[in-house]
């Protein structure tokens, strides 16, 4: 089904080859950034892609320009700390033009926004820089009030200097809380906001770019969304966990792009050139090419010419940590390889338990992402990296270490990929439907799990949180509609909708791309850089998930069978809390036969666990965390006078330091002394802790899941 939408949508999009953008307005005092050809025909792809094919029909309109119009303004200015309510004034003529710019690739308006927002940034940030030099009374009874997004729009320059002065104040102040040598708390200051001004100065049209088509984009379904290409590369190495490249993470110190870790094993490591720390002057491709010089670079800037295709050559000028600047740089070569980012993939741990006198081994795997290699998986490879693949080998060795239960740990696991949700699920059921999906024309495909190998048939419970979301909430949807496992947790996000990544370089003909390189690139034909694509990436929704059991799991999302307590408040956090997200409905159930059966157990199950939080110190403090949140959340102002805040932080401190003893202690570990640092990799996660014993619980009970259908249990 997916195939063919996404040849409808190659085949199916018409372009114009030329936009009537409005006459472009110059903003003294911002840098004055434009929009280009290739950004306004990328606009009206995008538009024509959405109103055509997206799963929600929204008629681009008036009604969606005002909604696009806030959530431009609220995306540069959340705070209403930089524009001026004259400001604001201003840009209403542009409220409900936005749609009809869009349509027409016309960003002069947007653009024109952002650029005010500049202005007004690098006007505040050089104010507050002059007001540092000035001397201020501490012991002044007054506060900062840091949280306005719920206050009017400041009306004269006259209140918006006043703000900003204490905010300096205020900046000032924990400093000083820190140390006491006000010479160099402003000094330390200055630096920061120049550096500021330094970073803003490094934005180009294609943030501007990317800030207004998240917010069109955003305004007619929360998970329709336009990568710009660096965007696109980084999203796609996050559904991959593998990049193209050298093996080695950087940023940007003092101007200098700078290596910060390096991957062992891969091409920077092999090179036994390069050290952590080491500056990357220029970079060149191939054995001959040109050096670029990178100093002063944005890192993803830098990232983007770094990068590139396995097997090709790319070479470094590299200034080693500590030498001088004037120092003449080293030349590194090396061939781009795939490198694997293990930190970023499913990982094991066995916990152990006491049962009346009997030890409990329960494996543990969690799973940070539904991530899969498709470039190799369409290239036929059959070792290509996927969650799949990476947990079955997991499961493998659990079994071989005679595990008696397991927790697959899914909080904080935002989706991925649908194949991978379904593929997951097969290691634990026989074969049957996982997943419905209905798609714009209201047909319903239902996707299986035809493999009739069980990778592991033995106890199971799934822990989730209000981040778990998607290809999570199918995977625990559907272990949950077969009775396969426990789930435990919290309510999940409730993202029920999926997406197509259309890859726009496919999508823009080759005569209209030439076309466009002749007017921004001087007629050289526009071509990617590294790992990047020219125009970008959409991520359409183009279809609506349900479970197997009818429930759709968008807006609600799956419920646990033993809820715990959610430090991520569910007010704040959560699809239904997106204005533009679609609503929860119900279709038909499939024909599936159910694996087990937890009605029986769980009354049993509950009953332990409540009585267990009753009497844990650690599940009081967890409650108690929850509460100091919501407490300070709702806090908006802090005060500027200094014994007032000393207090405060001493006393928060000393508070954050007594809990963490009081946890430490509730696990069975030694309380810290005061300055003394935790031990790496120390064990505080409790709810991780008490689903295992939930699973050793159910053990205990030697009360197996019931078979209802013809799956053993192990």
């Amino acid at each position: 089904m997916f195939k063919k939408v996404y040849l409808l949508l190659v085949l199916g999009a018409a372009l114009a080859c030329k936009a009537s953008p409005s006459k472009p307005v110059k903003v003294a005092g911002s840098n004055d950034l434009q929009p280009d050809e290739q950004q306004s025909v990328v606009c009206k792809q995008v538009a024509s892609l959405i109103s055509n094919y997206n799963y929600k029909k929204v008629p681009l309109n008036d009604s969606v320009s005002a909604i696009i119009f806030d959530r431009y303004i609220k995306s540069l200015d959340e705070n209403h700390s930089y524009f001026l309510a004259s400001d604001i004034k201003d840009f209403e003529k542009y409220k409900t033009v936005l749609d009809d710019d869009i349509k027409a690739g016309n960003l002069t308006d947007a653009f024109y926004i952002f650029n005010v927002f500049q202005k007004r940034y690098i006007e505040h940030v050089k104010y507050s820089i002059e007001q540092i030099s000035k001397n201020f009374d501490f012991n002044k009874t007054e506060t900062f009030v840091y949280d306005r997004d719920k206050l009017p729009w400041i009306a004269s320059q006259s209140d918006m200097d006043a703000m900003w002065t204490k905010r300096v104040k205020y900046d000032l102040l924990n400093l000083k809380l820190a140390n006491a040598d006000m010479a160099k708390n402003k000094e330390t200051l200055k630096k920061r906001y120049e550096n500021l001004l330094t970073q803003t100065n490094k934005l180009s049209n294609q943030d501007v770019f990317q800030y207004f088509m998240d917010a069109f984009t955003e305004a007619i379904d929360p998970h329709t969304n336009y990568f710009n290409p660096s965007n696109a590369a980084n999203f796609n190495i996050e559904m991959s966990r593998q990049v193209e490249g050298i093996g080695a993470s950087l940023q940007v110190e003092n101007e200098y792009v700078t290596i910060k870790t390096i991957v062992a094993g891969g091409p920077a490591d092999k090179s036994h050139q390069i050290s952590v720390d080491d500056r990357i002057v220029a970079v060149a491709q191939g054995k001959t090419g040109e050096f670029q010089n990178v100093v002063g670079w944005r890192v993803d800037n830098a990232i983007a010419i770094i990068r590139g295709t396995k097997g090709t050559t790319v070479r470094l000028e590299i200034l080693p940590a500590g030498v001088n600047a004037s120092a003449k740089p080293k030349v590194v070569e090396m061939v781009r390889e795939k490198i694997i980012l293990k930190d970023q993939s499913a990982k094991k741990e066995i916990r152990t338990y006491n049962s009346n006198g009997k030890t409990v081994r329960i494996g543990v795997i969690s799973i940070p992402a539904f991530y899969i290699d498709f470039n190799d998986y369409k290239a036929g490879n059959p070792n290509y990296k996927s969650t799949t693949h990476d947990v079955k080998a997991i499961l493998d060795s659990l079994k071989k270490e005679n595990v008696d239960g397991l927790v697959i740990d899914l909080r904080e696991n935002g989706g991925g990929s649908l194949m991978e949700a379904i593929e997951l699920t097969g290691l634990f059921i026989k074969t049957g439907p996982v997943v419905q999906v209905r798609d714009t024309k209201d047909q319903v495909e239902i996707d299986k799990d035809e493999d009739p190998d069980i990778t592991y048939s033995g106890p199971m419970a799934v822990l989730v949180d209000r981040f778990s979301a998607s290809a999570s909430e199918i995977f625990s949807g559907a272990i949950q509609d077969y009775g396969r496992g426990l789930i435990l947790g919290t309510q999940t996000y409730g993202k029920g909708s999926v997406q197509s990544a259309i890859d726009l370089d496919r999508v823009i003909g080759s005569s209209l791309r030439d076309k466009i390189a002749g007017v921004v690139g001087g007629g050289k034909k526009t071509t990617s850089t590294g790992s990047q694509s020219t125009y970008g990436q959409l991520n359409l929704t183009i279809a609506k998930f349900y479970r197997i059991s009818g429930n759709s799991t968008q807006h609600k999302g799956v419920t646990p069978d033993i809820s715990f307590p959610s430090v991520i408040p569910l007010d704040k956090y959560g699809e239904d809390t997106e204005p533009s997200a679609m609503p929860f409905d119900i279709i038909a159930k499939t024909d599936y036969t159910k694996t087990g059966d937890f009605t029986g157990v769980l009354p049993q199950l509950k009953k332990l666990h409540d009585q267990r939080m009753a009497g844990s110190d650690s599940y009081k403090y967890l409650l108690e965390d929850i509460a100091d949140f919501k407490k300070h959340d709702a806090d908006d102002s802090v005060s500027l006078k200094e014994s007032d805040l000393k207090k405060q932080r001493d006393d928060d401190e000393a508070k954050a330091f007594e809990r963490n003893n009081l946890r430490r202690v509730a696990l069975g570990l030694p309380a810290l002394k005061k300055g003394q640092t935790k031990p790496k990799n120390e064990d505080l996660d409790f709810v991780k802790r008490e689903a295992g014993q939930i699973m050793t619980d159910y053990i205990s009970l030697d009360n197996k899941f019931t078979s209802v259908g013809s799956q053993p249990a192990n």
